[in-house]
């Protein structure tokens, strides 16, 4: 793939960015230093893109008895077992900073169950494993296992939307090749 690309669709961004889209690229630099390659990939549809960032925010930076890094590790877990290029390199990189702790970004974007977790940190991710992999056989017991490590009715409905949020962002990234940012790779290595 050629350097400038950002993905195998041949999507062009606008020459003119609406006042939207500049400001979500303007956040964007300064918050990371570039624009990812997601929000470029989606600068040919602004409402769609606006729609995103929203979705995305709303899940992962809102209030919720996860924290940040809980989320961040189901978007890698998530993203781990549908081995999706994208979001593992970019979702690594934001869990290296959230937790200041690279290996454990990188065993759980290997495999999760080589990773030092609490408990409760196993049965979030022992449950989004089973909602990607075999979401009909979900059932009370799985949910009753959250409960027990802890988890709120509304802990087990952010953990479910957080972890079907990522199988679309895969599917998406994989349907259209989209390519991590290179700097991605370097962020938060210590």
């Amino acid at each position: 793939m050629a350097k400038d690309k950002i993905m195998a669709l041949d999507l062009p961004e606008p020459k003119t960015l609406p006042k939207e889209l500049k400001a979500q690229y303007e956040a964007a630099k300064e918050r990371l230093g570039f624009v990812p390659n997601v929000l470029r990939g989606y600068a040919h549809a602004p409402e769609r893109l606006a729609n995103f960032v929203a979705m995305r925010d709303g899940l992962m930076a809102s209030e919720s008895g996860l924290s940040k890094a809980e989320r961040e590790m189901i978007a890698v877990v998530v993203s781990s077992l549908n081995r999706c290029h994208y979001c593992l390199v970019s979702h690594g990189a934001t869990l290296r900073k959230l937790t200041g702790d690279p290996p454990l970004a990188d065993t759980l974007a290997m495999n999760y169950r080589a990773a030092k977790l609490t408990d409760r940190q196993r049965a979030m991710l022992d449950f989004a494993e089973r909602l990607t992999q075999a979401p009909e056989t979900i059932d009370d017991t799985d949910r009753e296992l959250l409960r027990e490590q802890g988890f709120s009715e509304r802990d087990i409905w952010d953990i479910a939307e957080v972890t079907a949020f990522f199988n679309m962002t895969n599917r998406l990234a994989a349907a259209t090749g989209m390519e991590p940012n290179r700097e991605y790779y370097d962020l938060n290595r210590r």
